[in-house]
């Protein structure tokens, strides 16, 4: 059974996406939907988004303040009560502090590699990075979640990357079929918002053939033109199935966000064709639509979608970018995702977290920011079992390490399989013949719940 489904994997599509080569994209679907007619697929209706804050957001400055250290700690921000009497936050987050009751803060998180791309590794596969720490060597938890539970909707992918994939969300050994499919398309660039997968290797668009046997020859062609390449090995009923996905108008209007309302796409922040040139403001991305989409895609049936918030690399003129930039933008978007999700039902079926690779140094540098700090930094939580107003473990005095109840990465992640469904003692098999767990260690952060 391992050979066959890594025969599957291999013959499966090399770029990343559903449309990359043509029928190389029908390939990845095709061996996810033959685990699906063998019964591998968890059919409860879970989702998860990933928020990933790349770069290292600094937990002082955010969800961890420390108003009585002195100035060079504590930094340049204040601290302002929240909904839940005890929980304070910076300052620069009003609007996630109004919504505290339906979200949660760990505290106490650490692991010991201060790499951006190490980083990455870590919190993605609960693993360490290899020789190359910009390439994987264990599954992301997507691809986990995309190899264990299939989909959730047969219309949609089961794993999206928005918009491009970033170190640690690979999908290492289990194979291309488990790779995130990538917008590529950026909602929080200027202009209308497509997403390029959506066409034709022909370059003909999908909405443009005129009927299911004009597409089912076109597949033949370029079936044909893939086996003269070798990288087809076997077509079955499968294929066509996968083809109705591609095609599938639920899948296009999954990510058509012009089908969102102005006044909900204005809540969320900043929308590119109203504010032109605001992304090179302050070196901080206009990212807000980005995690609009990512609401889209797990209402219309996608299992995990992580969200690429680059950067939050602050080591110089660190307080400015955040006051100016990052802070407000996050604050509006965050609190919108949770304020949205709640009032469409969905808060108990999505699990939302928000966090990066490390926190930033408990002194400020001499550039007015913060360094790379893995010793202790935090992480934001909703949704699912999750109870909000609740602060998990806690750092010391400065924010410089774990004083109580410390967690790690792979306790997030852990809590992040509870959610879906994933069993982390399952083993897969490395390209070099070992079994390896879903998880080396780590448990589910049941005080969440």
């Amino acid at each position: 059974m391992q050979a066959r489904i890594c025969s599957e994997a291999r013959t499966a599509f090399r770029r990343r996406g559903f449309l990359t080569a043509g029928a190389a994209g029908a390939l990845s679907l095709n061996s996810l939907l033959r685990r699906e007619a063998l019964g591998a697929t968890d059919k409860r209706d879970r989702s998860v988004i990933l928020l990933w804050m790349r770069g290292g957001p600094s937990h002082i400055d955010m969800w961890d303040p420390k108003p009585l250290a002195a100035e060079e700690i504590r930094g340049e921000f204040g601290v302002m009560n929240t909904r839940v009497a005890g929980i304070q936050l910076s300052d620069m987050l009003p609007h996630s502090a109004n919504v505290m009751d339906r979200w949660s803060i760990i505290r106490s998180l650490h692991h010991n590699n201060a790499g951006h791309s190490a980083g990455d590794q870590i919190c993605f596969t609960g693993y360490p990075p290899g020789t190359d720490p910009n390439t994987n060597v264990a599954p992301s938890c997507g691809s986990i979640v995309a190899k264990q539970l299939g989909h959730l909707t047969p219309e949609l992918p089961a794993y999206v990357m928005v918009p491009r994939n970033v170190p640690g969300v690979d999908s290492a050994y289990l194979g291309p079929a488990y790779r995130p499919f990538e917008t590529i398309a950026d909602p929080a660039q200027d202009g209308k918002f497509e997403v390029p997968n959506f066409q034709l290797a022909s370059g003909l668009s999908i909405d443009r053939l005129e009927s299911r046997r004009s597409l089912q020859t076109t597949f033949d062609s370029m079936r044909r033109e893939v086996d003269r390449r070798g990288e087809m090995v076997a077509v079955d009923r499968f294929d066509r199935q996968a083809w109705d996905i591609l095609s599938s108008p639920a899948a296009q209007r999954a990510f058509d966000l012009e089908q969102e309302p102005r006044k909900v796409r204005e809540r969320y922040g900043f929308m590119p064709a109203f504010d032109p040139g605001a992304s090179d403001r302050c070196g901080a991305p206009a990212w807000s639509q980005r995690i609009l989409l990512a609401r889209r895609l797990v209402e219309a049936g996608v299992r995990l979608v992580t969200v690429d918030l680059r950067w939050w690399d602050t080591h110089v003129q660190g307080f400015d970018s955040l006051r100016r930039g990052f802070l407000p933008r996050f604050d509006q978007a965050y609190s919108a995702l949770i304020e949205d999700l709640n009032q469409r039902g969905m808060l108990e079926s999505t699990l939302v977290v928000a966090w990066g690779e490390f926190g930033r140094t408990p002194r400020v540098n001499q550039n007015a920011g913060r360094d790379h700090y893995p010793n202790v930094f935090s992480a934001a939580i909703a949704g699912g079992k999750v109870q909000g107003g609740r602060v998990i473990g806690a750092s010391d005095s400065k924010g410089a390490f774990p004083k109580d109840n410390p967690k790690t990465p792979q306790d997030v992640l852990a809590t992040i399989y509870d959610h879906v469904g994933v069993d982390i003692g399952t083993h897969y098999i490395s390209a070099s013949g070992r079994p390896h767990r879903v998880l080396p260690f780590g448990t589910p952060i049941t005080e969440l719940f």
